[in-house]
């Protein structure tokens, strides 16, 4: 009898292939935000609000 092979294991992480620094920028929020705590952002023709709330959270809306 043969034996059933072991299936192939997952990759780690969310199976993505790994980001590299070259590739992904780090913004700071307060660069984002500009001092405030509300920034527009526009992406694809549609808008956006970035907001930070009181509890130092970020809540992104359409």
């Amino acid at each position: 009898m043969n034996p059933i092979p072991a299936p192939a294991a997952e990759p780690p992480g969310n199976g993505l292939p790994p980001t590299t620094p070259a590739t992904v920028q780090t913004v700071s929020s307060r660069a984002l935000l500009g001092g405030g705590s509300l920034v527009l952002i526009e992406h694809s023709g549609m808008l956006y609000t970035l907001r930070a709330t009181r509890s130092g959270k970020l809540i992104l809306t359409k």
